[in-house]
């Protein structure tokens, strides 16, 4: 009994991990810059297939972290710099344009690697027991970085002179500029790490999914649901997203099934959009 009881708790704590980790680069994108970028999942989709190629390439695992960030980083600058700062204030027509930008880069994938799934291989994957349990090793590390992760970034956006500059861009642009910020450049950083985020989540999951093409329309969805939940612009609105929409579905997916998990963390968006479209903790 007890080991069935750490066995869920552990596994709820997975899918809390793997969906801030996949999040976070959206929910700085979308909830500092009002960017919704659909292209969000093909980031995380660029750092998978960069485990592929290192393993192509003889490489241990952990050369997937720069060559991902490397390439997120550099197309992420291309992407806010020629497509989106020409939109900002015209979400609709940001919408459609990281949506193409989405499609595009599958195609290219597609073409680099084909359509067929890829799998890796990683010796952190066996598994470790703890007390009556045994559970993957990946896992626990993966729900460790996460727990590091979220509290690296609350310190640095609460207590860094970059965080206050973040602050004062999101809560009045034109106040921040007349300032001396450099709103410009800061929401290009902004962007640019908000992408390398989401490559960074595809290099950690790489190990855990099946590697396609389509592999980020999943991402997107869910990072989505929690941003709807949740709440736009604040941490505690993004964890709030990730501990509803992750723990509801991971309760339900163990009792019921996937798809009905899935489907019980669909109504559930489409009603907070209806009843509370501002999410739980919405940045006022």
């Amino acid at each position: 009994m007890e080991g069935d009881v750490l066995l869920h708790g552990l596994n709820i704590a997975y899918e809390l991990a793997t969906l801030a980790l996949t999040t976070l680069g959206l929910a700085v994108v979308f909830g500092l810059l009002g960017v919704l970028n659909m292209a969000h999942g093909e980031f995380v989709m660029i750092g998978a297939y960069a485990v592929v190629a290192v393993q192509q390439w003889g490489l241990p695992i952990a050369a997937a972290f720069p060559l991902a960030m490397a390439a997120c980083a550099a197309l992420g600058w291309v992407v806010e710099r020629w497509l989106i700062r020409p939109l900002y204030m015209r979400p609709f027509d940001t919408l459609l344009a990281t949506w193409a930008l989405a499609m595009l880069m599958r195609k290219v994938v597609e073409a680099i690697w084909g359509k067929g799934y890829r799998n890796v291989e990683s010796a952190l994957t066996v598994p470790v027991s703890l007390g009556a349990v045994e559970y993957p090793a990946y896992r626990l590390v993966l729900i460790a970085f996460a727990v590091l992760l979220m509290t690296a970034l609350f310190v640095w956006y609460r207590r860094s002179a970059a965080g206050l500059r973040v602050r004062a861009m999101t809560g009045n642009p034109v106040l921040a500029q007349a300032l001396g910020i450099d709103t410009r450049r800061l929401a290009s950083q902004t962007f640019v790490i908000g992408v390398v985020l989401a490559g960074a989540a595809g290099v950690l999951m790489a190990p855990l999914v099946r590697i396609e093409p389509g592999i980020g329309v999943d991402y997107l969805l869910d990072s989505f649901f929690v941003l709807v939940v949740g709440g736009l612009g604040t941490l505690g609105g993004f964890a709030g997203g990730v501990g509803v929409i992750g723990g509801t579905q991971s309760v339900i997916s163990s009792v019921a099934g996937q798809t009905s998990g899935y489907a019980v963390v669909l109504v559930l968006s489409i009603l907070f959009l209806w009843l509370k479209p501002d999410g739980l903790f919405a940045r006022r």
